[in-house]
């Protein structure tokens, strides 16, 4: 059993940078695939990022890469998303999410946290 939290989620004008955490519990965290989702208003989930156990691979939606950055620090149950250069159209709550196996489907995962609200002005 593992157990999310994320925090770090605000209110923030476009071009601004915001870091958002995950605290996870569990000893066997650096085994799973962690990854951040998220899901703005009238949309579906999408996965955002992920991190192999190792931090040895890693995958970013396009239109995230170049300003996005995930990472993880398994000594302290961490993983963090790495937000810059933030646009309006990243506006959702974010949600981090972990699995066995990896990959970027809703279904590849089966711990989830309750989530954390990013705005973006223009």
């Amino acid at each position: 059993q593992v157990q999310l939290v994320e925090s770090g989620g605000g209110v923030v004008q476009a071009g601004a940078s915001l870091t958002l955490s995950c605290a996870a519990s569990g000893r066997t965290f650096s085994r799973y695939t962690m990854a951040w989702f998220r899901q703005a208003p009238g949309k579906e989930r999408e996965c955002v990022a992920t991190i192999t156990g190792s931090s040895a691979s890693t995958y970013f939606t396009d239109s995230v890469k170049g300003r996005f950055t995930i990472s993880r620090d398994n000594a302290k149950n961490m993983v963090y998303l790495q937000m810059n250069r933030l646009k309006p159209e990243d506006t959702a709550a974010y949600f981090c999410a972990a699995s066995w196996g990896g990959g970027t489907r809703y279904d590849d995962y089966i711990y989830w946290g309750q989530g954390t609200q990013v705005t973006v002005s223009s």
